[in-house]
């Protein structure tokens, strides 16, 4: 009976473990998440301030990744009319 209780035991801790690790797992991904969608506005806000300041808009392609018509939107939606 004690190998019974000791393997009843060892999985109930192991299903306990799993659930926090889960949750945990849970948390790092939306911090990362959100981490993204913070650097994304950092980005898209570094890239209107370049505009303003007269970059051109082939440079601001180059440096951020962006293909031209996401750059064009990002502009449109920072209150600025690409050229």
């Amino acid at each position: 009976m004690g190998q019974l209780d000791d393997a009843a035991k060892a999985f109930r801790a192991a299903d306990t473990a799993l659930t926090r690790v889960k949750e945990q797992a849970a948390q790092r991904i939306e911090a990362a998440r959100q981490a993204r969608i913070d650097a994304r506005a950092a980005l898209h806000a570094a890239i209107v301030a370049e505009a303003l300041a007269g970059t051109p808009q082939v440079d601001i392609i180059r440096r951020s990744g962006y293909s031209r018509d996401r750059v064009r939107t990002i502009l449109r939606a920072g209150g600025v009319e690409p050229d």
